[in-house]
């Protein structure tokens, strides 16, 4: 008897349990929208009258709400429905698509995989992995370059003015101005060697005194380097003294050509000491005085650094032999290497700028002064020489420094380098109709430089051109392009599908 009792009882329960989850259903079933489409779908009459927003889930789009919530299948949030009518609005009054005017459905040519858009259908189907065919309609085929003169693969692309807001793409006006191509590379200063004097000795003696003792040193033309003795120039003192003397002798001898011998001995030995570099001064004060003095001084033949330095005193030197070296650094050059589509721009004298990493503020300007005859096999580059004024001694031999000049200064239709979008063979813009219409055309680009580019062919001066978020446009328009393509115009597949492609995606044939 307890069990038949306990059996009545659960199966009591169980009654019970059925019972109110058929009652919960039914409620669910007129109360819950979503569920009651789950359980009896039915497509939504264009005449109807919509009373509120409609929400959808992206997963199963036969799932309608006029209430924001979740999906009874997946649980994914329902979203609203792009244009979904106001309360009182009818359905079959949404808000058209860009390019379509409003009033009036949106008429469906076909379907297609979205996976692969060769893929395609006359009715609603399902690919081998459940997803639904997308409905591609005539207002996203329309208008999209058939019969127009288009680049290969693109179509004009439709969007609206709303959503070209909500995509981020902004527009910029082709303008008619200068543009140059910049170029910048990095050289190395080095003393200019038409202002390097090397010092030489041209007899043979030894230094006494030196009056410059140290590399670096700053030299005045004119001031004394060093006091150097030599047999030589001893000799020739007193060759040049005793020859005076005769002429002063043969002043009142009758016999004219005695008088020019005399003066042409003493012209020549005057001569001979101005070949050894001996200073005028020094000659002056040899004639005033009329004294052979032991050593002599000689001075600087040019204001400068002492950049090299041979000998100290006492040092023998020979006829030939460097003494010092006198640089003049108050104009530098700077050797840096361009490129080989750089350089063959380059003239020389044109004009560059330079700034140096040790002096940022510093900006000097300066021109091209040599072009080398020759690449370098190594970096395949062409050495520029450039010359700058060094005023204050900033530019340091050896010091790295930055050398731009404008290359290729043109004047033209100029639009920012970001409108360009690079396809490898070609370069295609995307240009502003207006009413959120964009055509792509193939241009061709001239120079390039400062994040702008000069358009020798396919836009206008006065034109706009899409610079940002243009490669949606871009994928939009080959897209469009592909669909028309597929259809033959803006036209729904002209050849049925294959037999089993409405019933499955995996059978279905490309158009």
């Amino acid at each position: 008897m307890t069990t038949d009792a306990t059996t009545r009882k659960r199966a009591l329960t169980a009654a019970v349990a059925v019972l109110v989850i058929l009652a919960g259903g039914v409620v669910a079933f007129y109360k819950v929208p979503a569920f009651h489409a789950l359980l009896h779908p039915h497509p939504i009459s264009d005449n109807a009258a919509m009373t509120a927003d409609q929400y959808t889930c992206g997963m199963h789009p036969f799932i309608l709400s006029d209430k924001p919530g979740n999906c009874p299948i997946c649980g994914m949030t329902l979203t609203k429905i792009e244009g979904s009518a106001a309360p009182g609005v009818a359905a079959g009054a949404k808000s058209a698509p860009a390019g379509q005017p409003s009033g009036g459905a949106r008429k469906i040519l076909f379907y297609r995989n979205p996976m692969n858009p060769n893929i395609t259908s006359q009715s609603p189907v399902k690919d081998e992995m459940g997803m639904d065919f997308v409905p591609v309609y005539e207002d996203e085929v329309k208008g999209s370059g058939a019969g127009v003169n288009l680049p290969e693969g693109y179509a004009t692309v439709q969007v609206g003015a709303e959503r070209v807001r909500l995509a981020g793409i902004q527009s910029a006006t082709a303008v008619r101005e200068a543009i140059s191509h910049p170029v910048r590379a990095v050289g190395i200063v080095v003393p200019d060697e038409t202002r390097v004097r090397r010092v030489q000795s041209k007899v043979e003696g030894w230094i006494e005194k030196l009056h410059t003792n140290f590399t670096g040193q700053l030299v005045t033309k004119g001031e004394p380097l060093l006091e150097i003795y030599s047999p030589d120039l001893v000799a020739t003192q007193r060759e040049y003294l005793l020859a005076r003397a005769g002429v002063d002798r043969m002043k009142e001898s009758p016999y004219e050509d005695a008088r020019q011998m005399s003066s042409g001995l003493a012209q020549a030995a005057r001569t001979r000491l101005k070949l050894f570099d001996v200073p005028e001064s020094f000659i002056e004060e040899l004639e005033r005085t009329g004294k052979v003095r032991r050593t002599v001084t000689l001075n600087a033949p040019v204001s400068g650094f002492v950049t090299g330095k041979e000998i100290f005193e006492g040092t023998r030197v020979m006829p030939g032999m460097d003494l010092l070296t006198v640089t003049d650094l108050s104009r530098v050059w700077i050797e840096a290497d361009l490129y080989e589509y750089e350089a063959q721009s380059v003239r020389v004298g044109q004009t560059a700028a330079l700034d140096t990493v040790a002096d940022p503020g510093t900006r000097m300007k300066g021109r091209v002064a040599f072009i080398y005859p020759t690449f370098s096999p190594e970096t395949r580059t062409l050495k520029v020489r450039f010359e700058f004024p060094n005023p204050g001694l900033r530019l340091k031999p050896q010091m790295y420094a930055n050398v731009s000049l404008d290359l290729h200064s043109v004047t033209g239709v100029v639009i920012p380098d970001s409108a360009l979008i690079e396809t490898g063979l070609r370069q295609i813009v995307f240009v502003d109709t207006g009413d959120g219409s964009f055509e792509p055309r193939e241009v061709k680009v001239g120079v390039r430089g400062n994040g702008k580019a000069q358009i020798l062919s396919g836009v206008k001066a006065g034109e706009k051109v899409a610079v940002r978020a243009n490669f949606l446009l871009d994928s939009e328009s080959k897209l469009r392009a592909a669909l028309t393509k597929m259809t033959g115009g803006a036209s729904a597949p002209s050849q049925p599908p294959p037999q089993g492609q409405e019933g499955h995606a995996g059978h279905g044939g490309g158009q």
